[in-house]
């Protein structure tokens, strides 16, 4: 041993590294990332959320809808009446704006991908549902499997438009956010039968 002073140092070294070593579990690591990955999730799509809210008051389908729920409920008249004399006209602009996004927010049904962040699509709430998730698409494959492929049945509208979504190759909130008539046209030239939709490409 003082023959090799180093050999003697570098186990020392290492013994007490392993016996000093912070144990750390490794579900509490994975735990504490899927929930980081979440809280960044959360403030990242509300962020995106308020943007589109934005964006959609200068939409003129989503703003005349807006600005006639609140002439209805006066809430417009309401605002120039408080603030008459005492605010600025570019402050009345900003509260009537406003007014005009937490309409669209609260009254008018948006959907596709400006719609309101939900928590069960934070991916820790998806970790937690996915047996849940799994075991209903099995069922519902399995309906399908049945109706469908063995009693022969007709689909319905809401199995056409999932078939016409799918070869598309569109996610659930892409074709969400199509116009109604734009749908309706897809039901009317009937691209849920396979070769109608390839020879409409």
């Amino acid at each position: 041993m003082l023959d090799h002073p180093e050999e003697y140092y570098r186990h020392y070294y290492h013994y007490y590294s392993r016996r000093l070593a912070p144990k750390v579990d490794v579900r509490v690591v994975i735990l504490v990332s899927v929930c980081a990955v979440s809280v960044f999730q959360f403030f990242s799509w509300w962020n995106s959320y308020d943007k589109a809210i934005s964006y959609l008051a200068t939409v003129p389908k989503y703003r005349i809808q807006a600005m006639e729920i609140a002439k209805q409920q006066g809430l417009l008249r309401k605002a120039k009446e408080k603030g008459r004399n005492k605010k600025s006209k570019e402050e009345i602009r900003d509260e009537e704006e406003n007014i005009i996004k937490n309409i669209i927010k609260s009254k008018i049904d948006i959907k596709g991908g400006y719609q309101k962040p939900q928590i069960r699509d934070l991916l820790l709430f998806q970790i937690l549902l996915a047996p849940f998730h799994l075991c209903s698409y099995i069922a519902w494959y399995c309906r399908w499997v049945y109706n469908f492929n063995i009693k022969g049945k007709e689909y319905g509208e809401e199995e056409r438009l999932y078939l016409i979504r799918k070869s598309m190759k569109m996610s659930k909130s892409q074709f969400d956010s199509l116009e109604d008539h734009q749908k309706e046209t897809f039901l009317k030239r009937e691209l849920w039968i396979k070769e109608n939709y390839e020879v409409s490409n």
